[in-house]
C-alpha cells in the first residue's frame, strides 16, 4: 500500500516481516521535531525544500522517508521513516539533532496494529516481578486477574 501523504490523513501501511521474495520490509519510526528560532529565522530568509534534504539523507543510509508534515502545536513538524534497523535510526537521529537546529526531536517505533495479537501472546507468557513484589507473575495468571497486585505473605 502506497501512503497518501498529500491527502491531509496520513495512512501508511506498517511491516517489519519479511516477504513471500525474501525482502525484508524496514521498520518505520515517527520523528517528531521542533526548530531553533535560528534554524527557523534561516528558513524564512532562505526557504528551501526541507523535505527533499531529508529524503537525501534518510536514502544515504538504506531507507525512504514516507511523510514529512509541517504543522501547528507544540512541534513544528513530523516526519514517517523507513529505515533498515533501530541502530540506523539512532544514527540518522544523533545526526540531525546534532546539527544544532532542533530544540526537541522525539522518535517513536511505529506497530502495525495486526501485530498486536502477537505481541500480547508472547507477553501473556513473560514473568515479571515489580520493584519489591515477592513473587514474579504474569498476564496469563488470570486466577488473581491479569497482573495481579503482588500480595506479601503475612
Amino acid at each position: 500500500m502506497k501512503p497518501e501523504c498529500g491527502s491531509g490523513v496520513l495512512t501508511v501501511k506498517i511491516s517489519r516481516s519479511a516477504s513471500p521474495a525474501g525482502v525484508v520490509v524496514m521498520a518505520k519510526y515517527m520523528v517528531l521535531f521542533s526548530f531553533g528560532s535560528d534554524a527557523i529565522r534561516r528558513f524564512v530568509a532562505r526557504p528551501s525544500d526541507r523535505a527533499a534534504v531529508v529524503r537525501g539523507m534518510v536514502e544515504s543510509v538504506g531507507g525512504s522517508l514516507e511523510c514529512y508534515y509541517w504543522m501547528f502545536g507544540h512541534y513544528d513538524g513530523m516526519a514517517v521513516l523507513e529505515l533498515p534497523d533501530a541502530d540506523t535510526a539512532a544514527a540518522t537521529i544523533l545526526a540531525i539533532v546534532s546539527s544544532g537546529a532542533f530544540t526537541r526531536v522525539e522518535t517513536h517505533q511505529l506497530i502495525e496494529a495486526s501485530d498486536l495479537t502477537s505481541i500480547a501472546e508472547r507477553a501473556r507468557g513473560m514473568a515479571y516481578q515489580p520493584p519489591g513484589g515477592w513473587q514474579a507473575s504474569r498476564p496469563s495468571d488470570t486466577s488473581q486477574g491479569v497482573n495481579p497486585v503482588s500480595r506479601r505473605p503475612r
